[in-house]
């Protein structure tokens, strides 16, 4: 039998993958996005010690790889009682571990906007929640954007580590069917296919939100 014809009878194991690893990544971006501008709008109070505490959690997310983070949920909390599917362990490590640093993007960009904005609008009356939502998380999310895109690509990669706790995503996929046909160099060129397909998705996406920014007066300037 042809190899392609196998794969192509293989052809629902890679669907399911590819579904399954789009639900992991489209939730753990959104979250991890979130995740990342909450804090930084906690700095914003400049709360010494909340921001000692988010300022290591960072660093301890940036220390740490993200296997080990998902070997910990997993395979590790148990010990202490506290279990949960591979499924959930993968995607609460994929959320916290890039809520770490899609925080840190922003906050990089947090401390490059000029402040002249800020001081204009709280002179106009505006409230500090104001403030972040109208002036300052616009900009610095517009700023970032690039950065941002580069970082849901990472985010999406990583879902491929999740096989290793048997999250059946388009790695476990391509993994099951070079093992049942011992076809692994068109196995795992189906799933680099669809990791790419993904990516060119994302960088357009990133491109479309650019110029959106840029229609709408926020620039990276």
């Amino acid at each position: 039998m042809n190899q392609w014809a196998i794969i192509w009878s293989a052809r629902e194991s890679f669907i399911n993958g590819l579904l399954a690893t789009l639900e992991l990544f489209i939730v753990a971006a959104l979250a991890g996005l979130l995740i990342g501008v909450l804090l930084t709008y906690i700095q914003e109070y400049q709360y010494k010690v909340v921001n000692r505490l988010i300022i290591a959690f960072v660093s301890l997310m940036r220390a740490v790889p993200f296997l080990i983070l998902a070997y910990l949920l997993y395979y590790g909390l148990p010990q202490v009682g506290i279990s949960m599917e591979a499924w959930t362990a993968g995607m609460l490590a994929l959320i916290i571990y890039h809520g770490a640093y899609f925080f840190e993007i922003l906050r990089s960009q947090r401390r490059i906007f000029s402040a002249g904005y800020v001081e204009a609008a709280v002179a106009q009356g505006f409230s500090r929640y104001n403030v972040f939502r109208r002036i300052i998380l616009p900009n610095i999310f517009s700023s970032a954007l690039p950065l941002l895109g580069n970082q849901l690509i990472i985010c999406l990669k990583d879902t491929a580590f999740l096989c290793i706790i048997t999250v059946q995503e388009i790695t476990a996929a391509a993994n099951s069917v070079q093992a049942t046909w011992f076809i692994p160099f068109n196995a795992f060129i189906v799933a680099i296919a669809l990791y790419w397909g993904i990516s060119i998705l994302l960088e357009l996406l990133i491109k479309r939100l650019s110029l959106y920014g840029a229609k709408r007066g926020v620039t990276h300037a």
